[in-house]
């Protein structure tokens, strides 16, 4: 299932201690797409490694940090409001995967890494977020795009989207920020080459109440999915997702959108 190549530097990369605020300041990917970050902050690196071979796409509706060491997004931010969430339930879901071509070969996934792996292709700025047909084909970038197991992209994962989506629709605005956890020193990669992630996680602020919360599930056939705040986000992925959000907000925990199975749309 997977080539046989030496993971050692990636995973030194990976796993070292966060690295001080200071130095984060001078290492932070330069603002883009403000208007998809709160405050007009992307979500900042706090393990300074992860940024070698990082880069920033803006694409109409969510913006990603791809990577070119896991060849997959660091991260992906949406601004979701009642107005995009109304046009994407209006916007039929036809898109088709492709490998980025914003990004060298060296440095993507390709649509070859995912074949016959036993991951699905599961995107971190859902499908189902997207307004419009042109969004909404963007979305189908690899990269948008993590290795998930299919129980947990096709069931718990969906469900999580949905319930986002819907409280974006009933409170107006919602900034959305998705990516991957990786943990451990038995990291997989598709084809030797795409990093799988041991978890995924989605965080949300709401402006409104001033409250911020995160979702993280397992990455497994038999998915875990838990609430969290957003710090416990952060010590986990070495990302912090919306950073200009006062500290003591992201240490506490919003009441999070109930999940309901039966509620479930498109991704």
């Amino acid at each position: 299932m997977f080539a046989a190549r030496s993971w050692c530097l990636l995973l030194a990369l990976l796993l070292i201690a966060p690295v001080s605020r200071s130095t984060l300041a001078r290492s932070r990917t330069p603002t883009a797409c403000p208007s998809l970050f709160v405050g007009g902050q992307p979500p900042a690196l706090l393990n300074g490694k992860l940024a070698q071979k990082t880069r920033l796409l803006c694409f109409e509706a969510f913006a990603v940090l791809a990577s070119g060491v896991t060849r997959g997004p660091l991260w992906s931010a949406e601004r979701l409001t009642a107005a995009t969430i109304r046009d994407a339930r209006r916007t039929p879901r036809k898109g088709t995967f492709h490998a980025e071509s914003a990004l060298t070969r060296g440095d993507r996934a390709e649509l070859s890494d995912y074949a016959r792996s036993g991951y699905d292709r599961g995107h971190m700025a859902p499908s189902g977020d997207m307004p419009d047909p042109r969004s909404l084909q963007q979305s189908f970038s690899l990269a948008n795009v993590l290795p998930q197991a299919p129980e947990l992209n096709r069931r718990a994962w969906q469900i999580i989207e949905s319930a986002v989506r819907d409280y974006a629709a009933a409170h107006g605005l919602v900034y959305v920020v998705t990516g991957p956890v990786f943990q451990g020193s038995g990291l997989q990669a598709l084809n030797g080459r795409v990093l799988v992630p041991t978890s995924t996680y989605k965080a949300i602020y709401d402006p409104d109440s001033g409250a911020a919360g995160a979702y993280i599930c397992s990455n497994a056939e038999q998915p875990e999915c838990r609430t969290a705040s957003v710090t416990n986000v952060e010590r986990l992925s070495g990302v912090d997702p919306f950073p200009a959000v006062p500290a003591r907000v992201k240490a506490a925990m919003m009441a999070m959108p109930p999940l309901r199975p039966d509620r479930s749309r498109r991704r």
